[in-house]
């Protein structure tokens, strides 16, 4: 049976934006492409909601939600991607290209999953602890005289090519629920763990780490970043995650145990 994909199964997450017209100039183009969920990260100024530029698209501004951080923003996601240009920094996530986005969109959607699209402010973009959330980079292709887009624009070019290349036919959906597939095996179509998830097994890992004396106070911060990547390299799905999520807990039990002497 087909099934049209839904355009609310992806949040627009813009990181730190400074500019209130140019979060009214995202709301625009979302609406214009049939998007709906914004989601604002520590904006810079406090009446961004106000914003005049949010031409027909006054409601999506309204209804926005705003975090504190970007870990909030993307919790319930699958698919987190980060936007930006290889110019000035050297990617430790896969890059993938703007027209080779759409694929992967719609395969992640068909199974199920939610994706962020995650776009940084204005003057610099999303750091390297930014990305670090992040599945995939895609890379918009500019000029390399200047490889830099206006927030608005670069909103505005990513939907349109979603909506044009993800959105515009049906897909076929799944007929049988993965996780009852009789040796327990995943299909290629289950979506990976939520964020918030990977984000909570990362942290049971990292106090096992720090329990154990593995990870000493000048390389946590760095030990934690490269965890943060390699969860989301690896993309355990849900069953998995809650696994090795109940295994680092018993070792940490454990540790805990034998410190106390018992």
């Amino acid at each position: 049976m087909e099934m049209p994909l839904n355009p609310q199964s992806v949040d627009i997450v813009l990181v730190s934006p400074r500019n209130p017209l140019n979060i009214g100039a995202v709301a625009r183009a979302m609406a214009n492409f049939g998007f709906a969920r914004l989601s604002v990260v520590s904006p810079f100024a406090p009446h961004w909601r106000e914003a005049r530029s949010a031409v027909g698209a006054p409601e999506l501004l309204l209804d926005a939600r705003e975090t504190v951080t970007l870990a909030e923003a993307v919790a319930t996601c699958t698919l987190v991607i980060g936007t930006g240009t290889l110019t000035h920094r050297k990617a430790e996530q896969p890059v993938v290209s703007l027209p080779s986005l759409a694929p992967l969109v719609r395969d992640e959607l068909a199974g199920g999953g939610r994706i962020a699209l995650v776009f940084g402010p204005e003057k610099h973009g999303l750091t390297r602890e930014d990305l670090s959330w992040c599945h995939l980079l895609v890379e918009i292709p500019t000029d390399p005289r200047q490889p830099s887009t206006n927030l608005g624009q670069a909103v505005a070019v990513c939907l349109y090519e979603l909506a044009s290349r993800a959105f515009s036919q049906p897909v076929e959906s799944a007929s049988q629920n993965p996780e009852d597939t009789a040796d327990g095996s995943a299909r290629k179509s289950v979506p990976a763990a939520p964020s918030g998830s990977l984000e909570l097994l990362a942290g049971v890992i990292e106090e096992s780490m720090l329990a154990s004396g593995y990870s000493p106070e000048t390389m946590q911060a760095a030990n934690r970043h490269d965890l943060r990547l390699l969860l989301r390299r690896l993309a355990p799905n849900p069953r998995d995650t809650r696994r090795i999520l109940g295994l680092f807990r018993r070792i940490l039990w454990r540790l805990h145990h034998t410190q106390n002497g018992k």
